[in-house]
Order: C-alpha cells, then sequence, then structure tokens
C-alpha cells in the first residue's frame, strides 16, 4: 500500500468540506498537491492561465453555491498572482480557501530562487494564513485553514513549501465531523423594542436594502407594507430585492437612478438592511438605523440612531408584531410618482433612432441582451461602465444572478467570474458581461473557456476606451488622457483560439448575434462596438462636478436609461390611487 503524504491528507480534507475543484497553474513546489489531485479521482484541477484569474473564478463558485471553492498559486510569482482575487473574494464574503506552496522549507530565508513570503503578503487578502511546516500539524491545520473560510464566510490562506507536502503524513487524516454552517444571529430584544419604538414614531420611513436581504425578501416587503415605506438598493442588493417590487424607487451612488436619493433624503427615518454601502456622501447622515448579521459593519458608513445586530430576516420578523400603528401613504406615493417620472424622462436618451445609431449605443445593446438572455442566467459584470449597463439593464427576477466585483472594483473580473460561475452553474448559461478594457488584461482565458468548453458567452463592450477613467476625469474637470487606445478585432482573437466569435458593428445586427451565442450548446463570443461617447452620470451630481463636465468639451454624456425597469415603475405608479 502506498504510503500517504501530506499532499493526500490536504485532498482528504477539502473533499471532506466539498470542495470539488481546485482552480490553478500547474508547476514546482505545488506538483505534490497537483499529484494528489490526480490520484483522488474525485477532486478536479482547473488548468487556468493566471492564478488571478483561479482565485476569480473561485470566488465566483463560492457566491453560487455558498460552498468552500479553492485555487492555488505555486511558489513566488504563482501565489503572488492570486492577489487580486482574494481580495475581491474576501470583500464579497466569499467562502474560497488559497493554496500557496512555498520553496523547499530549508531554503526560506535564504534568497532562494523564487522566494516570497506569502504568509506576509497574502494576509491582508485574507482572514486566515497558517504555514505548514510539520507533518504533524497536518491534518489539523488544513481543518482549521477550511473552517475559517466557511465561517466566515471569508477567505483563508494555506502556505505549503513543497518538500513538506511531499513528505510522509505522521497520522492518520481520521474522519472530520462536516463544517456547520453560520447559525442565524437573532436580535437583542431590548434592541428590537427600541426599533419598533422609532418605527412608530416616524411618519417618513424608508428602507435601504444590501446583500443582506438575501434570505429576508418576504419579511422586507411585508414591513414596507405595513410603514407605506419605499424601497432602495445597492448594486449587491438589486437582485435580491428589485424583482417584482411594488415599494421599488431604485439605487443612488454613482450607478444611480430613479428616486431613492429623494426617499432616503426626505424620510425622517432610514432603515440599512443588510447594506454596507460605501459612498457615504450619498447618503443622509442622519437619522438612520442600521441592522446586519456582521456587527462590524455597524455604524462604520454613517452615523446612528440605533445598530441592531441581527441577521435581517430574524430582526424585522420580531419587530413586525410591534408595529402599532398605520402610517400615511402620502411619502411612498410620492416617490412612487418621482421614481417613474424620474425613468420616463430618460427614455427618450436610448430610444431615439437608436437602432440606426453607429457605433452601437451601449444602453440599446445592454437591453437586448437582457430580454435576449435565460431567465436563469448568471451575469458576470466586468468594473467600469460595464456595471452601469448592468446596473440599469438587468433585470433580476430571483432566478438570475449578478455577480462582479462590486466591493474591491478590479478590473478584469468578469471573464475569470464566469469561468466558476460555469463550473459551480449546473449547464445554466453564463454571460460575461466584459468591456474592451478587462478583456484584454486577462485575454488568456479564453482559452480556459474553450478547453473545457464551458457555456459562457462573452459579450464584448468594445469602445477602444477606458470609459470610466474617462468618465473621472470629466468630473474633476480633466481632458481625457491616456483612456483610448487603438483598436482591437476581439472576435478574431477569440476565433484564434477556437471560440466561434461575431463583430457587431450595424446596431440592426445586435439582437440576432445575441440569439445565436446564448443559444449556442458551448462557449461563443460576441463583440459589440460601441460609442465611447456615450456615458452615464449619476442621477445626483453636486455643482463642482457639473463645472468639470462643462470644462471637458466635446464630449457626449447621457444619463442613460433604464431598461424594463421603467416597466416595473409604471406598474407600480397604477396601484396608486388617483386624486
Amino acid at each position: 500500500m502506498a504510503r500517504e503524504r501530506i499532499a493526500d491528507q490536504l485532498v482528504q480534507v477539502l473533499r471532506e468540506a466539498g470542495a470539488r475543484r481546485i482552480y490553478g497553474v500547474v508547476g514546482d513546489s505545488l506538483n505534490p498537491v497537483v499529484d494528489a489531485v490526480r490520484r483522488s479521482g474525485d477532486l478536479e484541477w482547473v488548468y487556468v492561465r493566471n492564478e488571478e484569474a483561479g482565485a476569480f473564478a473561485a470566488a465566483a463558485e463560492a457566491q453560487l453555491t455558498g460552498e468552500l471553492a479553492v485555487c492555488a498559486g505555486s511558489c513566488g510569482p504563482g501565489n503572488t498572482h492570486l492577489v487580486q482575487g482574494l481580495y475581491d473574494a474576501r470583500r464579497s464574503g466569499a467562502p474560497v480557501l488559497a493554496l500557496a506552496s512555498q520553496i523547499p522549507s530549508r531554503q526560506v530565508g535564504t534568497g532562494y530562487f523564487q522566494e516570497t513570503r506569502p504568509e506576509r503578503l497574502l494576509a491582508e487578502a485574507a482572514d486566515f494564513t497558517a504555514e505548514l511546516g510539520h507533518a504533524a500539524q497536518m491534518p489539523r491545520l488544513a481543518r482549521i485553514a477550511v473552517q475559517h473560510a466557511l465561517g466566515g464566510p471569508g477567505v483563508s490562506v494555506l502556505v505549503l513549501p513543497g518538500d513538506v507536502a511531499a513528505a510522509s503524513a505522521e497520522a492518520p487524516t481520521g474522519h472530520a465531523v462536516p463544517c456547520v454552517r453560520p447559525a442565524t444571529v437573532h436580535p437583542d430584544p431590548a434592541a428590537v423594542r427600541e426599533l419598533a419604538r422609532l418605527l412608530n414614531g416616524a411618519e417618513k420611513v424608508a428602507l435601504f436594502c444590501g446583500a443582506g436581504v438575501r434570505e429576508a425578501r418576504d419579511q422586507v416587503l411585508s414591513l414596507a407594507d405595513a410603514l407605506n415605506a419605499p424601497v432602495g438598493h445597492t448594486l449587491r442588493g438589486k437582485e435580491w430585492i428589485q424583482h417584482g417590487n411594488p415599494f421599488d424607487v431604485g439605487m443612488i451612488g454613482l450607478l444611480g437612478y430613479g428616486a431613492c436619493h429623494d426617499a432616503l433624503h426626505q424620510a425622517d427615518l432610514v432603515l440599512m438592511l443588510g447594506c454596507d454601502f460605501p459612498y457615504d456622501e450619498f447618503l443622509p447622515g442622519r437619522s438612520t438605523v442600521q441592522v446586519d448579521r456582521d456587527a462590524r459593519r455597524l455604524g462604520r458608513r454613517t452615523p446612528l440612531e440605533l445598530a441592531v445586530h441581527g441577521d435581517v430576516a430574524a430582526t424585522l420578523e420580531a419587530v413586525l408584531p410591534l408595529l402599532d400603528r398605520p402610517h400615511p401613504e402620502e411619502f411612498l406615493f410620492d416617490m412612487l410618482r418621482r421614481h417613474e417620472r424620474a425613468l420616463s424622462r430618460v427614455v427618450e436618451a436610448y430610444t431615439h433612432d437608436i437602432e440606426h445609431h453607429r457605433p452601437i449605443h451601449p444602453e440599446y445593446a445592454a437591453r437586448l441582451l437582457d430580454e435576449a438572455a435565460p431567465e436563469d442566467a448568471v451575469f458576470t459584470v466586468d468594473t467600469g461602465m460595464n456595471n452601469v449597463w448592468a446596473a440599469r439593464y438587468l433585470t433580476p427576477n430571483g432566478r438570475r444572478r449578478i455577480i462582479g466585483s462590486f466591493t474591491h472594483g478590479s478590473m478584469a473580473n468578469a471573464l475569470p467570474h464566469a469561468i466558476g460561475a460555469a463550473f459551480a452553474g449546473g449547464g445554466r448559461r453564463v454571460v460575461s458581461l466584459s468591456g474592451d478594457g478587462g478583456l484584454s488584461m486577462l485575454l488568456g482565458e479564453l482559452i480556459t473557456v474553450r478547453q473545457n468548453d464551458l457555456p459562457v458567452t462573452t459579450v464584448v463592450f468594445n469602445n477602444s476606451s477606458l470609459g470610466m477613467v474617462k468618465l473621472e476625469m470629466m468630473v474633476d474637470g480633466l481632458p481625457a488622457f491616456g483612456t483610448d487606445h487603438p483598436p482591437v478585432d476581439y472576435a478574431a482573437v477569440a476565433r484564434a483560439v477556437g471560440l466561434p466569435a461575431v463583430r457587431v458593428e450595424d446596431p440592426g445586427e445586435v439582437r440576432g448575434a445575441l440569439a445565436d451565442a446564448l443559444s449556442a450548446d458551448g462557449p461563443a463570443l460576441v463583440e459589440l462596438v460601441t460609442d465611447s461617447n456615450a456615458l452615464s452620470i449619476p442621477a445626483r451630481i453636486k455643482a463642482d462636478q457639473v463645472k468639470g463636465f462643462a470644462l471637458s468639451a466635446g464630449r457626449t454624456v447621457l444619463e442613460g436609461g433604464v431598461g424594463s425597469m421603467i416597466e416595473l415603475a409604471r406598474s407600480n405608479l397604477r396601484n396608486i390611487p388617483r386624486p
């Protein structure tokens, strides 16, 4: 019988914890682990072209499944590439374990070839780091790393020298009790009573929802109904609370639209639910209550009247029976009317002669993509202007998912996120909403998509520009510099690596090209040549920002449309009694 090695024990721990695959690049100090994966027979190795992409892929898989996802990097440059994706995973609350292999243990500290200190380097991007220095530490240390990742949820890093991984195990692996999921956090009863007192005492209440309302949709809508409260949301909260919501008033922030800003700023009391919105300049900064299961988030964005530590669903279930009076309808109705008007007045910006405009308006293309994509599609979205089009045009329905680097804001995330989503999605169509800047940064991952025949449709919005950076410069009154680059035919690049691909310059061909790509059995790429002048400004901007736009002459700035969300707004409006 072959001897059990440390690497074998690690693989067994990962399998016990529910891991199904490892994303990485083979080689050098990582080889003992890779060989253990090969011999395991049921743990998959996914060869990505850059370890950064592997970390992004693991982050997306973990967000879709809620289960442990794993990535790996060999010593030196291999594990330093992991940083960007691990930062994204940590800030998204994704349970990810990174295996950072190390040079031979006896060489650590000597300036050896490819020597780095991953336990220090990756500590900033992780919630837990540990270095395995002796066989007797296994399998215990691996299980601790797994538990930290799942228990956070967050990122764990296990540093593993190649010679230690290849060493004989000192003790049998044994059997571990499966990792338990975090339990429901119930709020303190005194905090619930105080929350009820504040809600009962306010005439105009507005709800502001983040991703923390994922398991609390019914409770949020029940509270909104009881309070006649408009409901706004962040981008990460959009997929959980917007669909079919009769109280919806849109978003605030740089991607904002509708009446959310007015609702929050005119309310007597704002209730932030599972929301860690970082742009405090858009928040009213007063009369705010926050509910979150993570006590570390309470009060870090805005001053609070009350902080409630608890799961959103559990907190709202506790407070609803304590609401003892009806709330006036006028505030809600006023905000719904404003929301519908705000959406209606910008429709002309993207409907007037849009089917004949060349280059293609990205708003038009995004609307058609939303219409063509399957009802259970997973969208992965590049940082930049693609965030704007996703926020305003992708319609959630309770089955779709939208994943992006929404808290870390890294470029190039969409395609590697799509890889992880495709592996985890059980055959669901994955749509990578890629900008040309983001796609070009990790362009080699098209080979990963092709090699694994993944159901990924890559839709490239190619404006030969870093659109969001250009917008930032305009806001500051600066001329755009270093944002534009020579045209690239990404469809030709995709075809060169074996992907079916089409380049679209005529807006009349967009619908057909998207339909064909989305109905393909395997991967496909659609390149849309879009207008680099089609930028989007937030619903609320300051006077100095307006001055900045005025100084940036020669650029067309559109407020941007909002796709089918206007139909939701109009549907909600029909329920308001007319005077």
